[in-house]
C-alpha cells in the first residue's frame, strides 16, 4: 500500500483502501442518468413548469441533487443544512428510540419543514437517503407545497 493510501476495515473483517472506495465513487459519477423531475408548489413556481427531463452524471440521488441545484438555484428552498433548519417549532420532538425502521436522514441531508424529495413516489429517507440509486426513467419529485393558515 502506498503512503497516500489509508486502510479501512469493514465489520466482516474485509479490508478496502480509501483509493478503492474513491475509484468506485468516481465510476458511479461517470454514469449518465436521465430522470423525470416533477415539481409542486413553490418549486413549480420557481421553475415555471411542473415536469422536465434532467440528465446528470452519476446514479445516486446525491449526484442528481448536486447537478440539479447547480443548474437551478433551489437548494436553499428544499435542503436544510442544520437540524434546526429541518425542524418546525410546532412539531413534536423526535423520540430517542424511534419505532420500527423509521429513521431521519443525517444532518445536512434533510429537507426543510414541509419540503420533501421523493424517488418513484417514496420519500428518500424511506430508501437510502441521498445515497438512493437512480436509474434512467426514474421519477424524482421535489415537493414544497403552498401552505395556507386560517
Amino acid at each position: 500500500m502506498g503512503p497516500d493510501q489509508a486502510t479501512t476495515t469493514a465489520d466482516e473483517g474485509s479490508t478496502a483502501t480509501v483509493t478503492d472506495q474513491h475509484a468506485a465513487a468516481t465510476a458511479d459519477r461517470e454514469i449518465e442518468t436521465t430522470v423525470t423531475v416533477r415539481c409542486t408548489g413553490h418549486v413549480r413556481t420557481a421553475l415555471g413548469r411542473h415536469e422536465l427531463e434532467f440528465t446528470f452524471e452519476g446514479n445516486r440521488l446525491r449526484d442528481f441533487l448536486e447537478a440539479f441545484f447547480a443548474e437551478y438555484d433551489l437548494a436553499d428552498m428544499l435542503i436544510a443544512e442544520t437540524e434546526a433548519d429541518a425542524t418546525h417549532s410546532g412539531w413534536a420532538p423526535v423520540p430517542d428510540d424511534l419505532p420500527g425502521t423509521w429513521r431521519k436522514n443525517p444532518e445536512g441531508e434533510q429537507t426543510r419543514p414541509y419540503a420533501r424529495v421523493c424517488v418513484n413516489g417514496r420519500f428518500n429517507e424511506h430508501l437510502d437517503g441521498f445515497e438512493t440509486k437512480l436509474a434512467d426513467d426514474d421519477r424524482v419529485a421535489l415537493l414544497y407545497p403552498f401552505l395556507f393558515c386560517c
